[in-house]
């Protein structure tokens, strides 16, 4: 991971202002964390001021950096991670499956902490990190914004909403830190959402909320510097459920003339890393693993609501075949040895776009795992296909973009090999 900019301070982290009026005030509220966690970001009158780029008579806002605050926030942070290790231990209850699971998590984290400890630092320190700003009105409502370097380009940056797993549990916004800290460094701003997870909430609450989520960045971005038109759409294993219920579910409403806040045809492509799309499949699956069907069931508010919430079974209804041509590209990512989410989750649903004229692509890694894709290979640094994949597709028509990819370089390892390889050897996805 490449060190933050040196034309970025902690002293000096002031950025040029505008007043807009209060019709688009009134479209756009930015509700901004930032390192301190709820402040608005508005004047006395309640207009909204918004970042601009290049050069600029307007006034400045700074913020003073804080130490206290900073150590503050990361407490309250280990906190919730805790409380939602508790509530899933308490959900579980006592079985062999679990514990095992456990157990094997816990030694999986510990082999890997070197690079986590790395990660940590820049997500909790980074000038480039913009830390819980918030997107709506329920306690989990916030988004992590990663900010590329600055530089003296003043053109709006590509976007890609990314909406992490935890097996709708223990889902976590800074999951996500890792892949938005790598595509900053490639000028590429990630917003890493936060929603509610069960028990706070059920399926409904977090399609819902990652909805409201991709509405606030697609109206918004432009004022952290983002292009609102190179807007991309990504989830991983939980996380690419949730957020691809939320694509079709806008599509839904955008081809019945239903008022929205964003529209699906704004997402310019949707990867999904390691998705279950069909709910009906998941349930005894996931019950052999430990997620038992009792708690499945409660998370997805009954198996009278499978359909609605499995989106390779929901595209084969004759209504929604108009919803489907609103569709961006989907490109689906699986590894051959992810036995938490077979790979032939990705397959089913792939075969299901395609089969109502969805552009899809499907790329199966051999010998890949759950984690792999999303862990131990951007910890192992160096040549990443996916990343790589990732890159290539939203670089694609910015020739400028791909010349700085092709002269990069190398990720920079954090974590060394044999801890790699334990680590995939105890890991219990």
């Amino acid at each position: 991971m490449q060190s933050s900019s040196s034309e970025i301070h902690h002293h000096d982290r002031c950025r040029p202002v505008e007043k807009i009026g209060p019709a688009e005030s009134d479209k756009m509220e930015l509700l901004h964390g930032s390192n301190n966690n709820n402040n608005r970001l508005s004047s006395s009158t309640g207009k909204v001021r918004r970042r601009v780029f290049g050069k600029s008579s307007a006034p400045q806002i700074c913020r003073q950096p804080s130490f206290s605050r900073d150590i503050g926030h990361a407490a309250a942070e280990t906190y919730l991670i805790t409380r939602l290790s508790f509530d899933l231990l308490g959900y579980l209850g006592v079985g062999y499956r679990w514990i095992t699971r456990l157990l094997a998590l816990a030694c999986y984290a510990i082999l890997l902490m070197p690079g986590f400890l790395q990660v940590a630092y820049h997500y909790f320190f980074s000038p480039q990190v913009r830390r819980s700003i918030v997107y709506g009105d329920q306690p989990r409502n916030r988004l992590d914004l990663y900010i590329p370097p600055t530089t003296s380009d003043d053109r709006l940056k590509p976007v890609v909403v990314f909406v992490t797993g935890g097996a709708w549990i223990i889902g976590y916004k800074a999951w996500g830190s890792l892949l938005g800290l790598q595509l900053a460094e490639r000028d590429i701003i990630v917003a890493c959402l936060d929603y509610r997870n069960f028990p706070q909430g059920t399926i409904s609450d977090m399609v819902r909320d990652v909805s409201q989520g991709i509405s606030f960045v697609c109206n918004s971005i432009s004022a952290f510097g983002g292009d609102p038109n190179r807007i991309y759409l990504m989830g991983q294993s939980a996380g690419a459920h949730i957020s691809s219920c939320a694509l079709i579910e806008q599509a839904i409403k955008e081809s019945k003339g239903e008022r929205i806040s964003w529209s699906a045809s704004q997402i310019k492509a949707y990867f999904g890393l390691s998705g279950g799309y069909n709910l009906f499949n998941m349930v005894e699956h996931f019950h052999n693993r430990g997620l038992y069907r009792s708690i499945f069931l409660s998370i997805m508010e009954g198996e009278e609501s499978f359909e609605q919430y499995s989106p390779g079974i929901r595209l084969k209804e004759p209504r929604v075949r108009k919803a489907a041509s609103l569709l961006t590209h989907i490109v689906l990512f699986h590894g051959s040895e992810d036995y938490s989410i077979p790979c032939e989750a990705s397959k089913t649903f792939a075969e299901a776009l395609q089969g109502v004229e969805v552009k899809t692509d499907l790329i199966v890694y051999e010998g890949k795992t759950h984690t792999d894709l999303f862990l131990q290979d951007p910890l192992r640094g160096g040549k990443d296909e996916l990343f790589d994949h990732i890159v290539s597709m939203i670089h694609a028509n910015d020739s400028d973009a791909l010349r700085k990819d092709a002269v990069a370089p190398p990720r920079r390892r954090l974590v060394p090999e044999i801890l790699l390889k334990l680590a995939g050897k105890v890991s219990p996805f």
